[in-house]
This record gives structure tokens, sequence and C-alpha cells, in this order.
């Protein structure tokens, strides 16, 4: 086998596949690095390169950016050709075939056998291994022979088949665990595990085993049943678990409604075994693992919705077990509405009996074949006997920490588990399950439980006295006719600090009001009738006014509204954009939202009309409510996969007073109306600029500089 190896013989185009690089690199390296390997046969426009030697000559170059093994190892372009070459025949046959799955299936079976040692009784095997082995064929019986020579067991041929599954396009590496993912729960679920007593393991949702087999050696665990209601996985799991020689230490199961108190009617990997060894049952565990395959579709009212494996999990565990379930984050973000979903009120369930110990928000694109959907791993309690004393959960937001750590984020999750502490509190902070006291924030508050939406905090070492300060000191300098304005600010620190509020308690309590945009064709759109505000408007893209809506063209939509005087837009795409509207009549365009102060236009009327003016009756006003909307506090509030989103019923406001709310906004005003001056002379300046240089590039003028 090994001489077969050396003379194998490859192109430069598969040179490229094998090492998944560009065909512009490899001819790179052939040109630019004298030491690589010459061609031993074929032509000079196609020629044939030794395999053993590319390899060789590969192990020398490190992939770049790659994440190090364990031993700190970088891998190489060398290990990527290898393992290409021994998979070329499985490919070449996969592309082949009608069914990918049934290559695969073929494929662990020929491992599968291998593992059991090739000598067992017929009546001995796994229900159809040998019927998928006689199907295998000699061509697939011999590649996998020819893994299981190489890499030195079964096991890790069986492996590496089963990575195929994304390069054949096969609808199974849609639902693998992440190795990142996997990797995580095997490190929560460690100590756990290697205890002095044997454990009782259940995986709800097992898959093809990516968590069962990241958790380590499982006979060492103890007990592990393993549920898989689709018949291919459930195969192609039971013959993974062969080929590692693990048949006796993992029982699998079609359905969870086979783990109750009686002995489940679970097939065994080896019918051989002593019926009166097999576990009667798994009522409590000490582990329980879910990454389920949540189909499209969001499934919120439904009782049996992704909230539901978590449930399962906490009826499954003992008052001292551990329960790892992923689940979608749209499920811990919907708030409590008017009607109350069985969404919530499963998460309402899980909170309210103590349950949940931690939730973790995983980085954003964690799942390579799940891109448009962000997720979160729930850490579970089973219920105690008797109640117990109210608890804080754990909030983690592991995207903000991949952004600063990279590939590091499972192991900052770990340290941040066991240690509570965290230099960022942005990035974890533990919350209250229940309110201690009336308005203080909870888990249990009918908001959002996401990490990104509860997670806010002024960042550690800013002092914002000395900031404000400094700021205002350069203002000062770089705009001199301002110096008295300027001067006239005062700024004092509040002792104690204010209190938040989240805009949803203020939209329940009628405060605020929040305006829909509208979905409008764009062919309905023009120049002339009322503004409308879009994406373009508030990013400055267009000017406002540029974009126009004729009233009669308007009245198609009749769920379409006008905004008034004093509105605030808001724009929450990547990041928190805001604008006043100091003139009404707008029509908004969906992303964009509209906030109203419910009390702001009968303080205009009255002030208008000259009557008696009552500012304690205004809470907040227009320009203070979009400044402080838009603040670093809630632009880091983002979640989305594909498009980064900020709550509004998430964000806080400060409890202030009416007298700093208006001295805040006069402030807000003046400095607007002053900026707004600076724009005009810089746009004055740009145009002269402008004008100059168009004339002196056409030839028509001759600039002189007069003394």
């Amino acid at each position: 086998m090994s001489e077969r190896r050396r003379y194998e013989l490859v192109t430069l185009g598969e040179i490229k596949e094998l090492a998944e690089v560009g065909r512009p690199t490899v001819s790179n390296w052939r040109r630019r690095h004298e030491a690589f390997p010459k061609p031993v046969g074929g032509s000079d426009s196609k020629p044939l390169f030794d395999a053993q030697e590319i390899a060789q000559w590969l192990d020398g170059r490190p992939v770049p950016d790659a994440e190090p093994a364990s031993d700190g190892t970088l891998p190489t372009y060398g290990e990527r050709f290898r393992s290409g070459l021994r998979l070329r025949k499985l490919v070449t046959l996969g592309h082949g075939e009608q069914n990918v799955d049934d290559l695969l299936v073929r494929a662990l079976a020929v491992a599968a056998m291998a593992g059991e040692g090739g000598g067992t009784v017929e009546e001995g095997l796994y229900g159809g291994l040998l019927a998928d082995l006689d199907r295998a064929g000699q061509q697939v019986e011999d590649t996998v022979d020819e893994l299981i020579d190489e890499l030195g067991s079964a096991g890790a041929a069986a492996d590496i088949v089963l990575g195929l599954a994304g390069r054949l396009e096969s609808d199974l590496a849609m639902d693998e665990t992440p190795s990142s993912v996997a990797d995580l729960i095997a490190a929560l679920a460690e100590p756990l595990l290697y205890g002095p007593e044997p454990r009782a393991v259940v995986n709800l949702c097992a898959g093809t085993g990516e968590l069962l087999f990241a958790i380590g050696e499982m006979h060492a665990a103890g007990e592990v049943v393993a549920v898989e209601p689709d018949p291919l996985r459930r195969r192609l799991l039971a013959y993974r678990l062969l080929a590692h020689w693990m048949a006796e230490g993992v029982e699998l199961c079609a359905d969870v409604a086979e783990l109750g108190g009686i002995r489940p009617q679970a097939q065994q990997l080896r019918s051989d075994a002593d019926p009166r060894e097999q576990p009667w049952g798994f009522p409590l565990a000490d582990l329980v693992l879910a990454d389920p395959p949540y189909a499209s579709g969001e499934r919120e009212g439904d009782e049996d919705g992704p909230l539901s494996w978590a449930m399962e999990a906490v009826r499954r565990l003992r008052p001292e077990g551990l329960g790892l379930v992923v689940v979608p984050a749209w499920t811990l973000s919907r708030p409590r509405g008017g009607r109350v979903t069985a969404n919530v009120r499963m998460r309402e369930d899980l909170f309210k009996t103590d349950s949940v110990a931690a939730v973790v928000q995983l980085p954003r694109r964690v799942h390579a074949f799940r891109t448009g959907a962000e997720h979160a791993l729930l850490l579970l309690r089973g219920r105690a006997d008797g109640p117990r004393e109210p608890s804080r959960a754990l909030l983690i937001d592991a995207d903000r920490l991949a952004r600063r750590v990279g590939d590091a984020w499972p192991r900052q999750v770990v340290g941040l588990l066991h240690s509570g502490e965290t230099p960022m509190t942005e990035e974890a902070q533990r919350f209250p399950v229940a309110a201690p006291a009336p308005g203080i924030p909870s888990l249990l508050d009918g908001r959002s439980v996401l990490p990104a939406h509860r997670l806010a905090a002024p960042r550690k070492g800013l002092d914002h006295m000395a900031a404000t300060v400094e700021a205002r000191q350069d203002a000062y300098a770089a705009l001199p006719h301002l110096k008295q304005w300027i001067a006239d600010l005062g700024i004092a620190e509040r002792d104690p600090k204010a209190e938040h509020h989240n805009v949803g308690s203020q939209l329940k309590a009628g405060q605020l009001r929040l305006l829909p945009g509208h979905r409008i064709r764009e062919s309905d759109i023009g120049d002339a009738g009322f503004p409308v505000i879009g994406r373009e408007e508030m990013l400055g893209a267009l000017t406002i006014g540029a974009r126009r809506i004729m009233p009669e063209v308007l009245s198609a939509y009749p769920q379409s509204r006008y905004t008034e005087v004093g509105d605030v837009f808001l724009f929450t795409e990547h990041g928190v954009h805001t604008h006043v509207d100091d003139a009404g009549g707008c029509v908004l365009l969906a992303p964009v939202q509209g906030l109203r102060i419910s009390a702001y236009q009968a303080f205009k009327a009255d002030l208008a009309k000259g009557r008696d003016v009552h500012p304690e009756r205004l809470w907040m006003r227009p320009h203070p409510l979009a400044a402080l909307l838009s603040a670093p506090r809630n632009q880091q509030r983002g979640s989305g996969s594909l498009v980064r989103r900020v709550s509004v019923r998430d964000m806080d406001l400060p409890q202030l007073s009416p007298r700093a709310v208006a001295d805040l906004d006069t402030v807000l005003i003046e400095t607007e109306r002053h900026r707004a001056e600076v724009r005009r002379q810089l746009a004055a300046l740009d145009i002269l600029a402008e004008r100059l240089a168009a004339g002196v590039a056409d030839g028509d003028l001759l600039v002189r500089k007069r003394s």
C-alpha cells in the first residue's frame, strides 16, 4: 500500500483541489521555489507530479490564519493535501452516485465491520450491517481499508469518511454541531463526567455523534443513551460507534418517549448482550445534551417548539445535573405581549423554576450552513425537590467576546462560567431572575433575555467627567468665536447615578408611542408630495425631502400615517441612527421607525395658546430622546446574524428630572444650531475649492493670491 501511494500521480489542478488553494497559488509555488518537486511524467502542458513528494514539500508550509492544534502546532497544506488524497476515490464515487448518503452508509459499514473485528457471528451484528457491507462494493471497501491502514484505526477512518458530507453536498453537513460549539460543550461537561462515580448521559438529539464524541471516551462516563429519530443518522451513528469500539457503551433510541421509568425499547448496538445487563431506563441523568436541527419557521406558538428541548432536558436532569441545550436566539428575544405564546410561557417557566444557570449567546454565523440564524447555549440544572433561594443567571455575549479574542472565545466562556468575572461588563453579567425590589430589572420582566439586549453598562475605566471636560477644552480651542457659549456649559457629576428604564416599559405605560415604517413600492415614490424617510435619508445618502410621495398615491396604503413635529426617527441597523422631525408630515419607510412622546403635543398646544405650561408633565423632549437613544450603551445592543439590529424596546433611558431634561434640550438645540452653521461654512468652502479647481483645469481661470 505504501509503495502504491508513493507513485500516485497528480496534476497541478489536482494539487490545487487537494490542498484547497487557488490555481495561481500552485503556479506561484512552482515558479518561486526551486525546491518544488519536479514533474515525473506527463507533458509540458500537463505535467504529472509524485503525490508523496508534493505532500512532503507542502508539510513545510503552514496554513495562514489557521487555529493551532492542542499541542500548539499549526496545520500545514501537507496535511490538507494528504487528507484530500486519501478521500479522492470516495469523492469521485460520490459525485457519480445518485444518493450520496447511501455511499456514506456503505463506507461507514466497512469501518464498522473492521471495528467489530470482522469475525463476529451474524446474529451478534447491528441490524442491517451485513446488508450495507454487501452493497459497499469492492472499490469502496478497498478505499476504506486503505484509510484504516494509513490512519491506524477504523474509528479515525469513519470520522474522515463522515467528514465528506459537506464536500459531497449531503444534507447531513447542514445539521452538524460546529467544532467550536462542540469543544465548548465538552469543556463544560468535563468536570461532571470524570468524577469518582460513573455518570448517566443523555443526548436528546444525537445526530451523527458530534457532541458524544466531543466529550471523549463515553464508556468512562457510565451509561449513555443517544436519542436520534432520523433513521439515516441513527444508522450512521451506530456504525461510527462500532468503528470506535464503543458498541457496549451507548444505547440508541428512536424517540425521547422511550426514556421513561420503564426499560426503553431501544435498539442495542450488539444484540448478543445479556438482557439482564441492559439499563432499565433513564428517568434522571447527570448530563443532558441537545443541539437539534431546527427546521425553517419559528413555531413561536407551538408546544413542541425549540424551547421544548430545554424543558425536556430539565425534566431528565437530577437536581445537581447539567443540561447543555442549543436554541435559536429568537426564542430568548421575543418579549411578552398581550397574548402569551407557548415560547414565552416555556421561557418564563425555565426561569421561574430556577432551571437556567447561564445563557451564552453564540457568535453569529457560527454554523457554516445556518448563516442566517443566531443561536444561544442554555446551561440548565434539574429542578430541586423543594424551593430554592432566589438566584441570578449569568448572561454571556460570546459574539462580542469572539470579536475581541477571536477563536479563543470558547476558553474565555469557560473561564467566565467558572469565575463569573470579566474585565468588560458588556460581555458578561449576572442578572436577578426575579426582581428583588419594584422597578429593578429582572429576567422575568417580560423583556428579551438575550445577552446582547441585556448587557449594557458604562465602560470600565472611563471617567465621563474627565472625558467631557477634555472635549469642552478642545472645542474651546477649535471654535474661538463660541468661547462664551462653551464656557457657559455647566457640567457636574450625578450622585447618586441615574436609574434606567427600558423603552418597552415606556411604551407599555403609554409615555411613548412606536410608529412603524411602511412598505411602499419604489415606483410610487417621486419628487412631489409628502417627504419620505427611509434608510438612505437616515444614513445621509439622500437629503430629507429629495424623495416624496403624492397624497393620492399614499391613499393606496391605508395603514400609512404621517409624522408630527417632535417625533424621533429611528434606524437601528448596524447601530442606532436618530433624527428629530422639526416639520412633521413625513412618511416612514421600513425599516425606519419612529417614537412619539405622548405628552409633547399637549405641551406644544398649551405653549402656542398661551396657557399655563407645566414642564413637570413633560418627562422627555425630542432632542434629548434622540441623543439618549443613540448613546453608546444602546448602540452595543445589536443582534442578528446577517444584519445587526438593535431592539427598540430593549433600549433604555435614564430617569431625569423635568428640569434636567429641559436644560439638556436647550443645550442640544443650541449645539445643533452651531453644528449646522459650521456645516454651512464647510459646504461653502467645498464649493469654492471645487469651482477654483474646475476653472483652472479647463484653462479659463488664473488664480492669484493678493497680498
